[in-house]
């Protein structure tokens, strides 16, 4: 029984993909005592009502002596909102049935024990690894402190990313397109290098499919970037310039917010982004910051998108550069998260951390 509400939760929670940053996805129903569903809510945006209020406030009266259904433990501290545990039990509600613990130290079980202190009876873990799954970037920016990261690139069927001059438009065919638009859409920033910048001159945006756009951030050591570019134009999109301590911001050109970096690495942005709020970072980037960034522990899924094309060339590119590893017992292995075709395309997603 709980596990069919429970799911209709996270659908409700999953309506807000990509929003809520730093917060986390937070869907909730309410049944009254009969088990009639009253209330149900979502949690929309960070500094909006928390799942658990809009689904009460719906409810209203006919909450007493009824069950909660959420997705994540109810907060019990103040930020932006009061705690969610007071307001459960303001309601009456008689039952709490709870799919994940809320990882966050402010929380951390405090929730759960202040509902079981009130007299309230609390199953925890329905459906648990579904809302872990739907959670997996905040989790992990909470536990790490770094966004969770989603590197994604487009190959042909042997391997190459550009032909040896460079020319990549497009390996992909329109529906894969696409789905990287709704990728980016459910991500909080959007990273490239300079590299990148130069060469292709991207847009970076989820085409309209999100509002606000996603953070575009370039990481670039020179600084050496065009005078012209997509990503100068501000009113599209916000667009964030990092760099490391030795290069010259006044080579930018205005419009951009500029970051100063301790280090021009993928680690320390990262870290970086986490403090802005960002639960979830998607890599576009080109070979050199791709593997950069799988050695110091900023990718945690692969997103390749297989094209039946042969490109060819010995000096054609590839997807990444040097991880150096010397044995097979040393590479990477990861396990698929998603396996499917994207009109002509194959989209294949690889979990890297577990």
């Amino acid at each position: 029984m709980w596990e069919l509400w429970m799911r209709r939760a996270l659908a409700l929670a999953a309506l807000a993909e990509g929003r809520t940053s730093p917060n986390p996805l937070v869907g909730a129903v309410v049944l009254d005592g009969s088990g009639r569903l009253v209330g149900e809510g979502f949690h929309a945006r960070a500094g909006e009502d928390h799942a658990e209020v809009g689904a009460l406030a719906q409810a209203g009266a006919a909450a007493q002596g009824g069950t909660l259904i959420v997705t994540l433990e109810p907060c019990c501290h103040h930020g932006r909102t009061p705690p969610c545990s007071e307001a459960v039990l303001r309601a009456g509600i008689r039952q709490v049935v709870i799919a994940l613990e809320d990882p966050d130290p402010r929380v951390d079980g405090g929730g759960i024990r202040q509902l079981r202190d009130a007299g309230l009876e609390v199953i925890p873990g329905v459906l648990r690894e579904e809302a872990l799954l739907q959670n997996r970037a905040f989790v992990h920016r909470v536990r790490t402190g770094r966004p969770l990261g989603i590197l994604k690139w487009a190959m042909s069927l042997d391997g190459r990313t550009a032909l040896p001059n460079g020319a990549s438009q497009w390996i992909s065919g329109p529906e894969a397109r696409q789905w990287v638009h709704r990728l980016r859409s459910g991500v909080d920033a959007v990273v490239v290098g300079g590299g990148t910048v130069r060469a292709d001159d991207p847009l970076l945006t989820s085409r309209g499919k999100r509002s606000p756009e996603p953070l575009r951030v370039v990481l670039s050591r020179s600084l050496d970037l065009p005078d012209q570019a997509q990503l100068w134009d501000t009113a599209v999109a916000p667009t964030l310039v990092a760099h490391g301590p030795h290069a010259d911001p006044e080579r930018l050109p205005s419009g951009p917010e500029i970051l100063e970096l301790d280090a021009c690495d993928p680690l320390p942005l990262m870290q970086a982004l986490a403090a802005r709020g960002c639960n979830q970072v998607l890599w576009e980037c080109g070979p050199e910051l791709a593997a950069a960034a799988i050695r110091q522990g900023c990718v945690q899924e692969i997103a390749a998108v297989l094209a039946p094309k042969l490109m060819g060339g010995l000096a054609a590119r590839t997807p990444l550069a040097q991880l150096g590893f010397s044995t097979m017992d040393e590479v990477l292995k990861g396990a698929w998260r998603q396996r499917k075709p994207l009109g002509d395309d194959w989209l294949l997603r690889l979990r890297l951390d577990g």
